[in-house]
């Protein structure tokens, strides 16, 4: 896994569950838990908020050695110094997220389920492959299940796998089993203190040392 990325836990941000009051001590809890990246998703509040939370967990992360990455916008990814942007399949292209951000950007893709969209992201040149969902998910109930199985087909395009949706300390083992470098989890992670946070974050960190071939934990 080249780039600052390497498996584990791979914390998303929410409106609901990290809010303005709480954003940076949630964040702060989960990479002492051991999470190994964060993407900051937030669309619901004016930009110039977002543009503080953005600057703000930038700071936090850069301090933490994690990549932070932005959800679905490469002009805030750009302007805050972001490691790197997440798009879906409607968000443009990763062609333009790349002359915006440069090569050394980390660029996620949503493939869903669907093998010819990871295929087609290997091609515009991004760097990993999210897959999902692959449970029941709060955050997105109307996406498309997915199954384990996808993970492992996808390793033939040599790529780290991500997994997200619905997934908690009790499912993701299987995920890991099946191929996921990372585990993207929103609810399943946030939410209570941040003493809960920490230790769920934790549980996961002990998941991969438990299942994935490559993961260490930091020195």
């Amino acid at each position: 896994m080249s780039k600052g990325l390497r498996p584990g836990l791979y914390a998303i941000t929410d409106s609901v569950l990290t809010p303005p009051e709480t954003l940076i001590e949630s964040v702060e809890a989960a990479l002492r838990g051991g999470a190994v990246m964060v993407q900051y998703r937030e669309k619901s509040v004016p930009m110039a908020e977002r543009i503080s939370q953005a600057v703000s967990l930038q700071a936090l992360c850069r301090n933490a050695g994690v990549p932070l990455l932005i959800n679905d916008d490469p002009d805030l990814a750009k302007r805050v110094g972001a490691a790197g942007v997440h798009m879906g399949q409607t968000d443009g292209s990763v062609a333009a997220a790349r002359r915006l951000l440069g090569d050394e950007a980390i660029i996620g893709i949503t493939c869903h389920a669907d093998l010819a969209l990871a295929q087609a992201a290997l091609g515009a040149g991004a760097d990993y492959l999210a897959f999902g969902r692959f449970y029941t998910s709060s955050t997105k109930p109307g996406a498309p299940a997915a199954p384990p199985g996808v993970l492992t087909d996808a390793k033939r395009f040599g790529l780290p796998i991500t997994a997200i949706g619905g997934v908690t300390t009790d499912n993701g083992e299987p995920l890991i089993r099946a191929g996921a470098d990372m585990l993207a989890v929103v609810g399943g992670l946030f939410g209570g203190d941040t003493h809960d946070i920490e230790m769920r974050a934790k549980a996961f960190e002990r998941l991969f040392a438990s299942h994935h071939p490559l993961f260490s934990l930091p020195e």
